[in-house]
């Protein structure tokens, strides 16, 4: 078992999250205390010492384990080296598939994203027992994932986010403006009576349109319908949209990494 309290960092493309758990629960997914979000492309890791010493002076002086599940790896090292400078009596655990509690059904499980294999490590936790899971994760890239009945990860799909996509169309063209994708927080007209709100629409109802089609063709391949769990920046906006069997879970990827922890 892990030391308590203990640091679990979430490290995408676009974000880094830092999420402080000082214990973990039997049932139910475990909560993270304190989480600080960090900008994943010029990340101020400096705030993590001062936002330690704010949540507890004792926090802030004593050895910590730090256990990271990355995607971007040039934010993983600049994390790491931080650690090693500024706190040196840090214990850092940089997790890949072999250290979680998941069965893995691919030839290769290395070559899976870890944030969609801790998503998973969470969502086994959540799903009833013997029921198929579908693992939605919206990002830098939005995810669709499938679990088996007996919680082994078998895969999914992998398509554009919406920042990503609205990156896209603005390089690619020369007209098209660059939207940001902040406000699609609430979902906007389908229909656009200018160019900017008909980005909007197709940005936001394409992905909307894109899972709710992969959670149907995952669904296929189960005897049972799927519980939908969703995550993500526009997770609970979308979850809204796709039905009573959706749950939307804020931190699940960083109750994923302090599962593993165990």
């Amino acid at each position: 078992m892990p030391s308590f309290p203990l640091l679990a960092v979430d490290i995408g493309n676009a974000r880094i999250k830092v999420g402080l758990f000082r214990r973990l629960s039997d049932e139910g997914l475990p909560e993270p205390e304190r989480v600080l979000p960090l900008d994943g492309e010029r990340p101020p890791l400096e705030n993590i010492g001062a936002w330690l010493a704010e949540i507890s002076p004792s926090v802030s002086c004593e050895s910590m384990p730090w256990f990271i599940a990355s995607v971007n790896r040039p934010a993983a090292t600049r994390l790491i080296d931080w650690i090693g400078t500024n706190r040196p009596e840090d214990r850092v655990t940089l997790l890949s598939a072999a250290d979680l509690p998941l069965e893995v059904r691919l030839e290769c499980p290395d070559m899976v994203g870890i944030d969609r294999l801790v998503d998973a490590v969470a969502v086994n936790r959540l799903r009833r027992p013997n029921a198929p899971a579908v693992i939605v994760d919206v990002g830098s890239a939005i995810t669709v994932d499938l679990l088996s009945p007996d919680g082994a990860f078998l895969g999914g799909s992998i398509l554009p986010g919406l920042a990503m996509s609205a990156r896209a169309m603005h390089k690619f063209t020369d007209l098209l403006p660059l939207i940001e994708t902040a406000d699609l927080a609430n979902p906007p007209p389908a229909l656009g009576t200018c160019t900017e709100e008909a980005m909007r629409s197709g940005l936001f109802w394409g992905a909307v349109g894109a899972i709710r089609q992969l959670i149907e063709e995952l669904s296929s391949y189960t005897d049972a319908p799927p519980e939908v769990f969703l995550t993500g920046g526009a997770g609970a906006t979308v979850a809204k949209l796709l039905g009573t069997n959706t749950r939307h879970v804020p931190h699940l990827t960083l109750a994923g990494i302090a599962l593993a922890a165990e």
